[in-house]
């Protein structure tokens, strides 16, 4: 493989750059951009040095250090060497064209990750890992990531596939091979097989939902009548202005989205217009969209204005958020005499005040009892739909496996069923699966990584 090079940190200004190398030859192509105490090439592995690094004109652009890992060594499997340099991009940019100049080549989005894949450093569950890291939003979500990264999932997923594999080899073994001395295949054997695979597969399928959950966010409406305090809502937990806020009534004419983190669950804000009947065009609109805002959320904030009595269109926020399957009660403006009397009510009511941010710690405490974290242990839920469907396909070759076992049928008549969920196993973990499913999951990696 070619020697590739790539910005790690970005192109924005930060206080340290990485500027990462990676293939065979690199030590000798770094020495030449790389000038210290001794060669680059010569330092202790995995120790930093410190070093003037050269452009491709052989000037000075920096000082700062480098440090080289020996394959298999390294993140990608092969000799590597990391920059450690100031962070002006500008900086970064010309070492890169440094090593350019000596015969790097510019890496591709998911390259150094993708070539830990290939030479065995990693597989497909722990690359999703590594993306999943990257972009979590949340402690949970990245615990969960680092877990995967580290292995957890592949293992469950790894015993499984050899299970699966041991039987059919035998089987195939016992056909092609009769007059060796092999064992047959015992029913008992595989019946344990196959149970105790499904097993480890439905308990990883009722992860899903919280997975995307973990991953994406909770899709939440912010509903209520007019002027009760939906968008300064929505602005008090984003902690900046983003909606506008007025004492006019029907300010808000169509849905704005933004994500935060409460409860130490991602939610995916959405405020809407305030519910009711409207002349305005325009305004109708944004009711409607509203209405559908909240038809598509798993989660729905009715909002309420605590100064003012009990409405019939507060009665109707609360019929339309209660079509989610989690919903809150927030009484707003606790700052002024409160009048509002509530009727009996099948959710959590919690007491706020959006325009001075307080009792925002109540309405966290209540958003994270609708979303708990469970007794999944970290690493073990499926997040990534690619996933969800593989796994959902070797569950279900597998339970047929089993009915067909149930009905007395003989290994070689459920060995279709087992090889479809090898298949399905294989393409989880990488180890049958095709260069368009290993390319679709590494595009979505940035360049560095």
């Amino acid at each position: 493989m070619s020697i590739i090079a790539a910005i790690a940190t970005g192109n924005n200004p930060t206080a340290i750059g990485i500027v990462r190398v990676s293939g065979a030859g690199c030590f000798a192509l770094c020495d030449a951009v790389f000038q210290g105490k001794h060669p680059l090439s010569q330092a202790t592995p995995r120790t930093m040095v410190y070093g003037d690094m050269l452009d491709e004109l052989g000037q000075v652009i920096d000082r700062g250090l480098a440090v080289r890992f020996v394959a298999p060594h390294s993140y990608t499997g092969e000799d590597s060497v990391e920059f450690f340099c100031h962070g002006s991009p500008v900086v970064m940019q010309a070492l890169l064209r440094g090593l350019f100049a000596q015969g790097a080549q510019q890496a591709k989005a998911g390259e150094f990750t993708q070539r830990a894949f290939l030479n065995g450093q990693l597989d497909l569950t722990q690359a999703q890992g590594v993306i999943d890291l990257i972009h979590s939003e949340t402690v949970e979500a990245a615990k969960h990531a680092v877990a995967q990264v580290s292995g957890t999932l592949r293992r469950d997923f790894s015993t499984i596939y050899d299970g699966l594999l041991d039987i059919s080899s035998q089987f195939y073994a016992v056909v092609d091979y009769p007059d060796e001395d092999i064992e047959d295949l015992n029913i008992t054997d595989i019946q344990r097989t196959l149970d105790t695979s499904a097993q480890t597969l439905r308990r990883l399928l009722q992860t899903c939902n919280r997975g995307q959950i973990l991953k994406s966010g909770v899709p939440t409406a912010i509903v209520g009548r007019p002027n009760v305090g939906k968008s300064s809502l929505l602005n008090a937990l984003l902690g900046y202005d983003r909606a506008i806020v007025t004492h006019v009534a029907g300010t808000t004419r169509d849905t704005l989205e933004e994500r935060v983190v409460c409860g130490g669950v991602l939610l995916r804000l959405i405020d809407t217009a305030g519910i009711r009947d409207t002349l305005d065009p325009i305004e109708a609109m944004g009711v409607e969209r509203s209405k559908e805002a909240v038809s598509q959320a798993d989660l729905a904030l009715v909002v309420l204005d605590g100064s003012q009595s009990f409405t019939s269109a507060d009665q109707e926020a609360i019929d339309l958020a209660l079509q989610a399957p989690h919903t809150l009660v927030v009484v707003n403006k606790t700052d002024l005499q409160q009048a509002i009397s509530l009727p009996e009510l099948p959710c959590s009511v919690v007491s706020l005040c959006a325009k001075e941010g307080l009792g925002l710690g109540e309405l966290e405490s209540a958003v994270a009892m609708c979303y708990p974290t469970g007794d999944v242990p970290a690493g073990q839920m499926i997040t990534d739909l690619r996933q969800q469907e593989a796994v959902q396909q070797a569950y279900d070759a597998i339970s047929r496996g089993q009915e067909g076992l149930a009905m007395g049928l003989t290994p070689d008549a459920i060995l279709t069923d087992m090889e479809e969920a090898l298949t399905a196993m294989g393409n989880l973990t990488g180890k049958t699966a095709s260069d368009d499913i290993v390319g679709r999951l590494f595009e979505r990696f940035c360049v560095g990584k």
